[in-house]
């Protein structure tokens, strides 16, 4: 069942066009991904949605409700801000209590023992009675989506929320955050320009570029039928060549090194060969038509095959595999 549905919103910042027609619609329950470069306007469609911006046209529907002008403190959604916004001076367990304490209908032991209960989902419980500046970046955001969720929004918004935490963390908290969104079947829009982020943690991925939409689909969809060719550079690795009329393109790791003396459709020789822990990416270059194309096989098998610079290879491009995409989105 669709929850939230955004219909041809546009968004002027003086001449410029931030937001061109966006339409999009996200069931109840699912986390979805604004996913886009800077400057798209990923950032500026969650705060309309949020009703932090207002549009100069369109319509916002929650939950089949026209919200288009319905002020923030109407919306009940939680949100989640790049720099987590906690309150220096107040404890962990304060800073989830903050809104806690304005909510009507609950006992102060009630309030209490909804702010544990958060914090112990987020697993920050032991450092309850510890202040930001004592927590690292990934117990902070902990604490940011602990007091997000503490008032049981109908939805939960993430603006960029694990951009600013290391690769470790950074990894550990995305399967976290799909967990806990999971338990609390919380409907999730989350805004990042990382596409492994969006890939590993997403029902449904907006793709956005230049102040329109992209594509949108499942994870899966996305990275292998991509919509257009910006798609398909956006997230992952994509071989472009040209074939007559057609531009084509075909994901590095379904193409396929074969002996010389198997069916083959193009001939390159090996530019580079970079190592990449569990594959092997090869850079080669089609002579004639001075074509770089990248493949990607497993590292163990990269290594029997002793590759050198230089060295001709004969690949296999499946047409199972393979995009189209006309001349003009080139």
């Amino acid at each position: 069942m669709s929850f939230l549905e955004i219909k041809d919103i546009t968004k002027r910042f003086g001449t410029q066009t931030v937001l061109n027609g966006i339409n999009a619609v996200i069931e109840s329950g699912e986390l979805v991904c604004i996913l886009g470069p800077s400057g798209c306007g990923k950032t500026t469609l969650l705060r309309i949605i949020a009703g932090l911006e207002s549009a100069e046209s369109g319509k916002i529907f929650i939950d089949g409700k026209d919200c288009t002008f319905l002020p923030p403190s109407k919306r009940n959604f939680g949100i989640v801000f790049q720099s987590y916004a906690l309150f220096p001076h107040m404890t962990v367990m304060e800073n989830v209590m903050f809104g806690l304490k304005q909510k009507k209908g609950m006992t102060v032991v009630e309030k209490e023992n909804k702010a544990l209960d958060m914090l112990r989902l987020v697993d920050i419980s032991d450092h309850k009675d510890k202040y930001p500046r004592q927590l690292s970046g990934g117990q902070q955001q902990r604490t940011a989506l602990a007091r997000a969720v503490a008032l049981s929004p109908s939805y939960l918004l993430l603006d960029e929320p694990l951009s600013a935490l290391d690769a470790k963390v950074r990894s550990r908290l995305r399967t976290e955050i799909k967990s806990i969104q999971r338990k609390l079947g919380i409907t999730t829009i989350m805004v990042t320009h990382d596409q492994e982020e969006a890939l590993t943690m997403a029902d449904k991925i907006i793709v956005m570029n230049n102040a329109v939409v992209e594509q949108i689909g499942r994870p899966h969809a996305v990275y292998n039928r991509p919509a257009t060719s910006f798609v398909a550079n956006f997230i992952g690795t994509m071989n472009f060549y040209v074939r007559g009329k057609e531009k084509r393109g075909i994901r590095p790791e379904k193409i396929k090194i074969v002996d010389c003396s198997q069916p083959y459709d193009i001939t390159a020789l090996v530019q580079d060969i970079e190592f990449k822990g569990a594959f092997t990416r090869v850079h080669s270059l089609v002579p004639e038509e001075n074509t770089g194309i990248s493949i990607d096989l497993p590292s163990d098998y990269a290594d029997s095959m002793k590759l050198r610079r230089e060295t001709t290879i004969f690949l296999q491009i499946p047409d199972e595999h393979t995009i189209r995409y006309s001349m003009c989105s080139v």
